[in-house]
């Protein structure tokens, strides 16, 4: 019904960058907010960056100055500039999209994951 594709993963050393995308596609009507979860190894997932249709923004206090949340509307993408990468940041991430179909309002959607590995 929704599908949120995400790219953008991968190996980068510490103090180095990435950007990760997610591609929001389906029976979407609107879109309430998209964002930016992770989940590192052993450890429960937790927000890292939200964006609502209104512009306001959340973000996880360890990423803050670091990593910055912006979308492009058109495309129905949100993306995550990820700046000054710590050891710390290594885990998986996840899309999701909060978004009204014509089944279902709300409806709460994920991505499959992409990993980030920060390592020298």
């Amino acid at each position: 019904q929704v599908q949120l594709v995400e790219s953008g993963g991968g190996l980068v050393q510490p103090g180095g960058s990435l950007r990760l995308s997610c591609a929001a596609s389906g029976s979407i009507l609107t879109i309430y907010a998209m964002g930016w979860y992770r989940q590192a190894p052993g450890k429960q997932r937790e927000l890292v960056a939200d964006l609502t249709s209104t512009d306001s923004t959340n973000y996880l206090d360890s990423v803050k100055g670091r990593f910055t949340i912006s979308r492009d509307n058109a495309k129905n993408t949100v993306y995550l500039q990820m700046d000054s990468l710590e050891s710390e940041d290594t885990a998986v991430y996840y899309c999701n999209a909060l978004v009204a179909t014509i089944r279902n309002n709300p409806l709460d959607a994920w991505g499959q994951g992409t990993l980030v590995t920060v390592s020298s």
